[in-house]
């Protein structure tokens, strides 16, 4: 069976593709695996809704409980996961920590894939 389909994609392609060159362009696997790990945190409804605040405004923590209706603990623990994951960043004032987007390109992949899932 594979030998037809491989051509079928031979009749097809016309050899108009160059897997050598494919494979040669193709991402580094511990790239690809940071990447992987960058959307399975974004696979989490609540750091999404963590994220979604974040880009909003800068939030301390106790904001952030009080806009998600979570406990302190909860929120903390998705914070640390997402700060270890450099999503997002921290920032000390006196005892009060405040948290906001590690960078530009968060709030892009973030908001373009928002519009995609809104595009109808």
């Amino acid at each position: 069976m594979e030998k037809v389909i491989n051509e079928q994609c031979d009749e097809v392609c016309n050899g108009t593709v160059n897997i050598s060159e494919l494979k040669g362009n193709l991402i580094e696997e511990g790239i690809a695996a940071n990447l992987a790990d960058v959307f399975k945190a974004l696979g989490d409804p609540t750091r999404v809704k963590i994220i979604h605040a974040l880009l909003q405004n800068e939030l301390c923590v106790h904001d952030i409980t009080m806009v998600l209706d979570m406990g302190q603990s909860a929120v903390s623990h998705q914070l640390r996961y997402l700060r270890n994951m450099r999503i997002v960043k921290r920032r000390k004032v006196g005892k009060t920590v405040f948290y906001s987007l590690d960078d530009g390109h968060i709030e892009q992949i973030f908001v373009q894939m928002l519009q995609h899932i809104k595009h109808q």
